[in-house]
């Protein structure tokens, strides 16, 4: 079914507001990266912990967002069917803020701001574990809602978008934590650039709240609630009205909800399609989106260096992106799953093996560019599994130190 050709602009306008939530996704889970170091200094290093109980203490901090992406994640269809797409991504939207705002000042409501100090850790994490709620329904709601609003005949590119913002939200805060980290020295950064960065969010989450209130809500969700002439106006600026009535009686006909079997579809492609899942997490990618500053670190690079080589690692996460977006219909999802795979296994043994001699400190850069290269154009537009991130970016966050 295709649109009319005056309201194709409309459609990637909406689109564009929704896939905000993409870019938000990107932005949050990120932004951790450029304050790992900071973090450890400021809540961790004053609890006169172990090494082991130090590294393992800061991997639970740094992935406690995605702890949050779990229970976003599971709750994200209810919250669909009880509030609606449009009211789920505002919902998602007021999250990403109060996250934005708490993780940069947790100290608010108990002591003037700024004079928080690492008895605030618990409260720290809290609010990322509230950005991640957010980050968790965003990455369900986004692509529904552009999915539920796209015409069939250019639904893939549209719902494109949804990936695209996510890496592009990844890439701005990679710019925006080098930027911050130029305004002063190591020790500004340690006490209160930290905060900067996660204040930071609060720019794209009150656009992306902002903009929702003039989207319109999904026919499919209008006519669920038996709001079916409010479906019709959404469809009459989209559709020709002959066809927008078709396409409400077809909507009508598929949302009553039908209990199939879990195996239905064969029990090899279920079980397939958990390990693409599963495997996508264990490729070791949590280490670079979220320790990348603090590897160069260790490579030699200065705080500054790091997070510029940092910001070279979401230009080639973007760029291969694309690159797969536009050929995987050519050469083929399991082909490219093939070659990513090759291509992953043989730079990260590379890069072991770099670390062994320390004349390779650019060599070693340019070998995780190809690990990010294969990821972004294969295993990268699997699948994830929240679950199994937290986890392995808890276990990753001691490999790192």
């Amino acid at each position: 079914m295709e649109a009319n050709k005056n309201a194709i602009p409309y459609i990637f306008r909406i689109a564009s507001i929704a896939a905000l939530g993409g870019l938000l996704f990107g932005y949050d889970t990120a932004v951790i990266s450029g304050t790992v170091g900071s973090l450890e200094i400021f809540f961790i290093d004053p609890l006169g912990l172990t090494e082991n109980a130090d590294n393992s203490l800061l991997g639970i901090v740094v992935s406690s967002v995605l702890v949050g992406c779990v229970i976003g994640g599971l709750v994200s269809g209810l919250v669909s069917l009880k509030l609606g797409r449009k009211n789920g991504l505002i919902l998602a939207a007021l999250l990403f803020l109060l996250s934005a705002l708490g993780s940069a000042m947790p100290e608010m409501f108990f002591v003037p701001i700024g004079e928080g100090d690492y008895t605030f850790l618990n409260m720290f994490v809290i609010y990322r574990f509230i950005g991640g709620i957010g980050v968790g329904m965003a990455s369900m709601l986004s692509p529904v809602y552009i999915a539920e609003m796209a015409p069939a005949n250019i639904r893939g590119k549209i719902v494109s978008l949804n990936q695209l913002a996510i890496i592009f939200g990844m890439l701005v805060v990679y710019f925006v934590n080098y930027f911050i980290a130029g305004l002063g020295d190591e020790i500004w950064l340690n006490k209160i650039g930290w905060r900067w960065m996660f204040a930071s969010e609060v720019i794209p989450a009150s656009i992306f709240l902002f903009f929702l209130f003039f989207v319109p809500e999904t026919p499919r969700y209008l006519v669920l609630k038996a709001q079916e002439e409010k479906a019709l106006n959404v469809l009459k600026k989209i559709y020709e009205l002959s066809l927008a009535l078709k396409i409400i009686v077809e909507i009508k006909e598929t949302v009553v909800h039908k209990s199939g079997k879990l195996f239905s579809y064969g029990t090899p492609v279920i079980v397939i399609g958990i390990l693409l899942a599963a495997f996508q997490q264990f490729v070791g990618i949590n280490v670079v989106l979220y320790y990348a500053p603090e590897i160069f670190k260790n490579m030699g690079s200065v705080t500054d260096t790091a997070l510029l080589q940092t910001i070279v690692v979401g230009f080639i996460n973007l760029s291969f992106t694309v690159l797969a977006i536009f050929t995987v219909d050519k050469i083929g999802r399991k082909r490219l799953q093939i070659i990513g795979a090759l291509g992953m296994a043989f730079f990260m043994l590379a890069l072991g093996f770099s670390f062994f001699s320390q004349k390779l400190g650019f060599i070693a850069i340019i070998f995780i560019m190809g690990y990010v290269a294969c990821f972004a154009m294969s295993w990268g537009r699997s699948p994830g599994f929240f679950f199994l991130k937290f986890f392995l970016t808890v276990f990753e966050g001691g490999l790192c130190q």
